[in-house]
């Protein structure tokens, strides 16, 4: 049966994009799965290992950092750091030189539920990405030479 509808692929697992959707679809699953034993949504994860990484290496860690390095839209970020924020898992404070920025600390609780979270995301990731074995490497280099390049689709 032929309805006119033209694809560009013989089969849809000829579509990386599908496959992608697919893949990331089924993981998100996962990673949803393990972190709801700890009442955490994956953007909640995501946000909190976001802050948690970029603590070390500032004290003064800004939301619209957070955002970028998660490359999360940034009033979703706010919307998400409320709910964080009413559960105590971070606090937000005045920025010592920018009033209109807030630094974003994690308290000991959040400190604690990030790395149970953690725990659990790494060993979904373990073994969800265990069939690639040899070829993750490659797999994560590819990831970010897309990401690289889409962050500066101009260059």
């Amino acid at each position: 049966m032929h309805n006119g509808i033209k694809f560009h692929f013989e089969k849809p697992e000829d579509s990386s994009g599908f496959l992608l959707w697919q893949l990331s679809m089924l993981w998100q699953r996962r990673i949803r799965e393990a972190l709801s034993e700890l009442k955490l949504t994956h953007t909640q994860f995501v946000l909190l290992a976001a802050l948690g990484w970029l603590r070390q290496k500032s004290e003064a860690v800004t939301q619209k950092e957070v955002a970028e390095h998660a490359r999360v839209d940034k009033m979703m970020v706010s919307k998400v750091l409320r709910s964080l924020e009413s559960h105590g898992l971070i606090v937000r404070e005045e920025h010592p030189v920018d009033t209109r920025a807030k630094v974003i600390s994690l308290t000991p609780k959040g400190q604690q539920a990030l790395q149970q979270a953690l725990l659990l995301a790494e060993a979904t990731d373990r073994h969800f990405f265990a069939p690639l074995q040899k070829e993750l490497s490659d797999f994560n280099h590819l990831a970010l030479q897309i990401l690289k390049e889409e962050a500066n689709p101009n260059s």
